[in-house]
């Protein structure tokens, strides 16, 4: 897999080439074919059906649950405090689960006061703005309400996996009842990467033989421009149908392409389609931490300056990768998104 991080960059590590003979029972690439492909999928659904949700989670973890009247500054806080990008809500009042709190909540705010207000009230607002309002920034700015989905932590992996394909979420909360009061409780939330690690982690004899490449299963977006009808016209996106950025776009460019689309990131290229980084919603947050709501008119590259050191940097992979590579990776490493690229100079 050609795998690597764009920023910050780290040296290759180079290894040692082995010069044991293959264990006994091993398996070729040459064996590998599409019925041993398939195979290996029926060996995982039939191990995610043989498993709850719950089985997915540590032995001790941590919940964060924030109640729906809460303000919207201090729910962020709370987040940031802790180092989580979303929280189930709580209707204290009716003591019933209430919906998830995430960075597009924060992303729908920031354009709704962008369109709609001042700086200055905006401000004021989100002071005193609660969480159970932001259905109404949906609806008035036109966005689809997310669906109030949830599953039953005894509920098979398999069902649960279903539910978050279906739905095209990205976490799935896990509620239970109180069998004296009858309330729901909310256990947990199982994310998308929750759920891949916990495979790569337990199947990883059955992963090997993932082999086929993403593009061949349909698997990731990629452009869709034909070579055949030259470069593309002024005005026309040469990477469509993916979102992209340069370093001089503006934040509030970005954050359009977020709401509009429902997207987590888009990829910054240059000049020749190299990509250079990736602007995520969690960097919208920094801007918001720092109370720089009038930060939306900064480029990409004087924001990329305010994000955290610590940040791990960006993820490729090629086409050509398979799909038990990346689930290697994923048991490895903390990883939420790859941008697919081609050649050595990472070209989209």
């Amino acid at each position: 897999m050609n795998t690597a991080t764009l920023s910050p960059t780290s040296p290759k590590v180079k290894r040692k080439p082995s010069g044991r003979r293959p264990r006994a029972g091993s398996h070729p690439a040459s064996q590998q074919t599409q019925e041993t492909h398939d195979a290996a999928l029926y060996s995982i659904r039939a191990f995610l059906r043989s498993r709850t949700s719950y089985d997915a989670f540590p032995v001790s973890f941590r919940l964060i649950v924030l109640d729906s009247q809460l303000e919207v500054k201090k729910a962020l806080q709370c987040l940031l405090l802790n180092g989580v990008v979303s929280a189930p809500l709580w209707n204290s009042e009716r003591s019933v689960f209430a919906g998830m709190f995430t960075v597009s909540d924060i992303i729908h705010l920031i354009q709704y006061y962008y369109h709609t207000s001042s700086y200055d009230n905006a401000a004021a607002d989100v002071e005193t703005f609660r969480l159970e309002s932001l259905r109404d920034i949906e609806k008035s700015l036109g966005v689809a309400t997310p669906p109030l989905i949830h599953e039953h932590p005894n509920a098979s992996l398999y069902d649960a996996a279903q539910r978050l394909i279906q739905t095209h979420a990205r976490r799935l909360p896990l509620l239970d009842n109180d069998s004296e009061t009858g309330h729901q409780v909310i256990v947990s939330v199982l994310t998308q990467y929750r759920l891949l690690k916990f495979i790569a982690i337990n199947c990883t004899r059955d992963i090997q033989f993932l082999h086929l490449p993403l593009r061949k299963l349909g698997i990731g977006t990629y452009v869709q421009r034909d070579p055949s009808e030259g470069e593309p016209q002024l005005g026309q996106n040469p990477y469509h149908p993916i979102a992209t950025a340069t370093m001089s776009t503006t934040v509030f460019d970005v954050v359009h392409m977020f709401s509009e689309r429902g997207i987590s990131a888009v990829p910054i290229v240059d000049e020749n389609g190299v990509v250079v980084n990736l602007y995520e919603t969690v960097d919208v947050i920094t801007l918001v931490r720092l109370g720089a709501y009038q930060s939306l008119d900064l480029t990409i590259a004087e924001a990329l300056n305010q994000r955290s050191p610590d940040f791990p940097g960006v993820v490729i992979c090629t086409a050509s990768d398979s799909i038990g590579t990346l689930l290697q990776l994923i048991k490895k490493r903390r990883v939420h998104r790859l941008v697919v690229v081609e050649g050595e100079v990472c070209n989209f």
